[in-house]
């Protein structure tokens, strides 16, 4: 490319884009947080007022702030959102029209993944999903015409000559080089972000990548920072499970999620508190393991050669990882001629992970290396064989809502269709963990969801919408054991499977198994399986929460204590919207509680002096629950 266009102002810019195609535009844009939101706002809303003009968007997970039309729940979200996203983060145009059903015809919008949930009972997202691997993204949007490339990027902050792709260089270098192979024209605009990290390597490219540059004063909000998760005890026994899992030497791949996080705070425990570590993992291994038939090899001893990363999403665990001295084991990057500890296609994550990658250039850390999708998600490269042998011991870590008997697994759609976020690259990662030896794909579910009469089972006989189909199945983890499914029959699967649900359903599950002739009458859970229930949990941990260990938010917090007493209370007025005759009830028991104790809570919530009946029945529900013992 030449003759780089400059511009100042996000109008001018997106002016001088619409000059270039003036009837129609097939535009794209990177997943997550490299999108540059003000400049896609402005292109919409002229498309928008151009009912003749029609224009087509291809991204993935538009990263939305938490909206409520329940006004408890809008008390709470409002102070939140405006001290941690800031107040003037641009929300994406196109997304708060398809939420209200106001999407002009003139525009479509096609996503290949979702934020959890957000699309879910939303038609504009539903009927134009398009469902597909993270690695086939490239030849898909080629195939549909796309036009125009914008994303978000960084300046070198040390020489100003050269630019980085930053947190997205997943599809946006395949899919320049593919358009470039194909001989077709393909505009690229980045948009400068203060605030971005600048990562070298093959992330950092030169102004001719581009089409057009704009480096506007404009552009100056905070970047979409992900709060941090809280961590259930149910997460936690899921995650030291999976950490008995991983070898020293070995490869690691971590999703995203409260059961991610959980993996990662018993890794780091493992590496820094090695003797509570291991009187605790022995405990768990001696109640769960000792006397099942299935052989597993644990892992309990502190890293010595370290863990290599390659994982399609980077986030804040890895940068867990690396402080705690574990993501430390490096390969020769063929490409980038340098050893690395660290490959990913894109970065998400919070406040302080921002601020951490952001060092890693100004520090000189060049073994963290953000690179083509491509790369990362499969082993079809031209260095095949060194990634081969890179890539051992690997354990690749994913999570799902449901998972099947047989050994299927249903990671983002609903029974009925609904999808709820999207494949991504979890197939890649599974079915590559059955490309290399002594390497397994390992997926993470709590066994149920819900609770009380709502109680529901994670685990099912059967699922219409899988994500990965019962061939590949491997590794499963709830909180209650670990299944290995690779190379059995049916019925041990089955056996492995039913003995890792929850004591409430087993009897179901295994009925429907022995009526469809996968599993002999015969069959009895063992007594060792035989008795999980929820109110089990967090026995284990019990001591040692008391030492200070397993906390909600181990990793920080990014509410206040007093939000997170709300936060508390919330939920269980949220479950009471279940059981409407046990309202009365609880609103008498809230009218016995002196406000005065709660003033703060009551004041967070503007509710300490309600000024009408709706708002002193709110402060009734409250004070009913944050009387609850913590």
């Amino acid at each position: 490319m030449s003759g780089v266009k400059y511009f100042k102002k996000i109008d001018e810019a997106a002016n001088w884009i619409l000059d270039r195609f003036e009837s129609s535009l097939s535009l794209a844009m990177p997943l997550g947080l490299g999108k540059p939101n003000q400049l896609i706002n402005t292109i919409y809303q002229k498309a928008k007022a151009r009912p003749s003009y029609e224009l087509k968007i291809f991204t993935a997970l538009s990263l939305e702030l938490p909206h409520s039309d329940q006004d408890l729940q809008r008390r709470f979200l409002e102070p939140f959102k405006e001290r941690h996203f800031g107040k003037d983060y641009p929300e994406l145009q196109y997304t708060l029209d398809i939420t209200r059903g106001q999407l002009p015809p003139n525009i479509g919008v096609y996503e290949f993944y979702f934020q959890a949930g957000k699309a879910l009972g939303l038609f504009e997202y539903q009927r134009n999903y398009i469902s597909l691997n993270y690695t086939h993204v490239v030849p898909a949007v080629y195939e549909r015409g796309i036009q125009l490339f914008i994303c978000m990027i960084s300046k070198n902050p040390k020489t100003g000559a050269s630019y980085s792709l930053s947190c997205n260089p997943d599809v946006t270098l395949d899919l320049v080089d593919y358009y470039r192979k194909n001989g077709r024209p393909l505009k690229v605009v980045g948009v400068i972000h203060p605030d971005l990290p600048f990562m070298a390597g093959d992330a950092e490219v030169d102004s001719d990548f581009f089409d057009a540059i704009v480096d506007s004063p404009e552009v100056n909000h905070q970047l979409f920072a992900l709060p941090h998760l809280k961590i259930s005890d149910q997460d936690y026994l899921v995650g030291l499970q999976a950490s008995l899992l991983v070898q020293d030497g070995g490869t690691l791949q971590v999703g995203i999620g409260s059961l991610g996080d959980a993996l990662i705070y018993c890794l780091c425990l493992r590496q820094e508190h090695p003797d509570v570590y291991q009187k605790l993992t022995t405990v768990l291994i001696e109640s769960r393991f000792q006397n099942s038939p299935h052989r597993f090899e644990f892992h309990q001893k502190p890293f010595e050669i370290g863990l290599y990363g390659t994982s399609e999403m980077v986030m804040d665990g890895f940068m867990h990882l690396r402080n705690a001295g574990i993501l430390k084991r490096e390969v020769f990057d063929q490409d980038e001629k340098k050893s690395c500890y660290l490959h990913g296609a894109f970065f998400l994550g919070s406040k302080d992970f921002y601020r951490w990658m952001g060092k890693r250039f100004e520090e000189g850390d060049a073994g963290l290396s953000m690179t083509r999708v491509s790369k990362v998600n499969d082993l079809y490269d031209p260095h095949e064989l060194a990634i081969r042998r890179q890539r051992v011991k690997a354990r690749f870590f994913n999570m799902c809502m449901d998972l099947t008997v047989l050994g299927g697994v249903a990671a983002d759609t609903h029974e009925d269709g609904q999808v709820v976020s999207g494949v991504g690259g979890q197939y890649n990662f599974v079915a590559m963990s059955h490309e290399l030896p002594d390497s397994h794909a390992v997926i993470m579910s709590r066994s149920t969801h819900g609770s009380g009469s709502k109680r529901k089972s994670n685990v099912l006989w059967a699922h219409p919408q899988l994500t990965i189909p019962r061939h590949l199945r491997d590794v499963f983890i709830t909180e209650y054991g670990v299944a290995f499914t690779r190379g059995k029959t049916d019925e041990e699967t089955i056996c492995a499977i039913v003995e890792i649900a929850d004591s409430k359903f087993q009897d179901d599950l295994i009925k429907t198994a022995v009526k469809n002739g996968k599993l002999s009458s015969q069959y009895r859970v063992p007594e060792w399986a035989s008795q999980n229930r929820g109110e089990n949990i967090s026995e284990l941990l019990a001591p040692f929460k008391k030492e200070g260990f397993f906390s909600p938010f181990p990793f920080g917090s990014d509410f206040t204590p007093v939000e997170e007493r709300l936060l508390a209370a919330l939920s269980s007025l949220k479950e009471l919207q279940s059981h409407p005759l046990k309202i009365p009830g609880v609103l008498l028991s809230g009218m016995r509680i002196d406000a005065q104790k709660y003033e703060e809570e009551l004041t967070r919530m503007d509710l300490f002096k309600p000024k009408n009946r709706m708002e002193w029945s709110y402060q009734k529900l409250l004070l009913a629950f944050l009387k609850l013992p913590k």
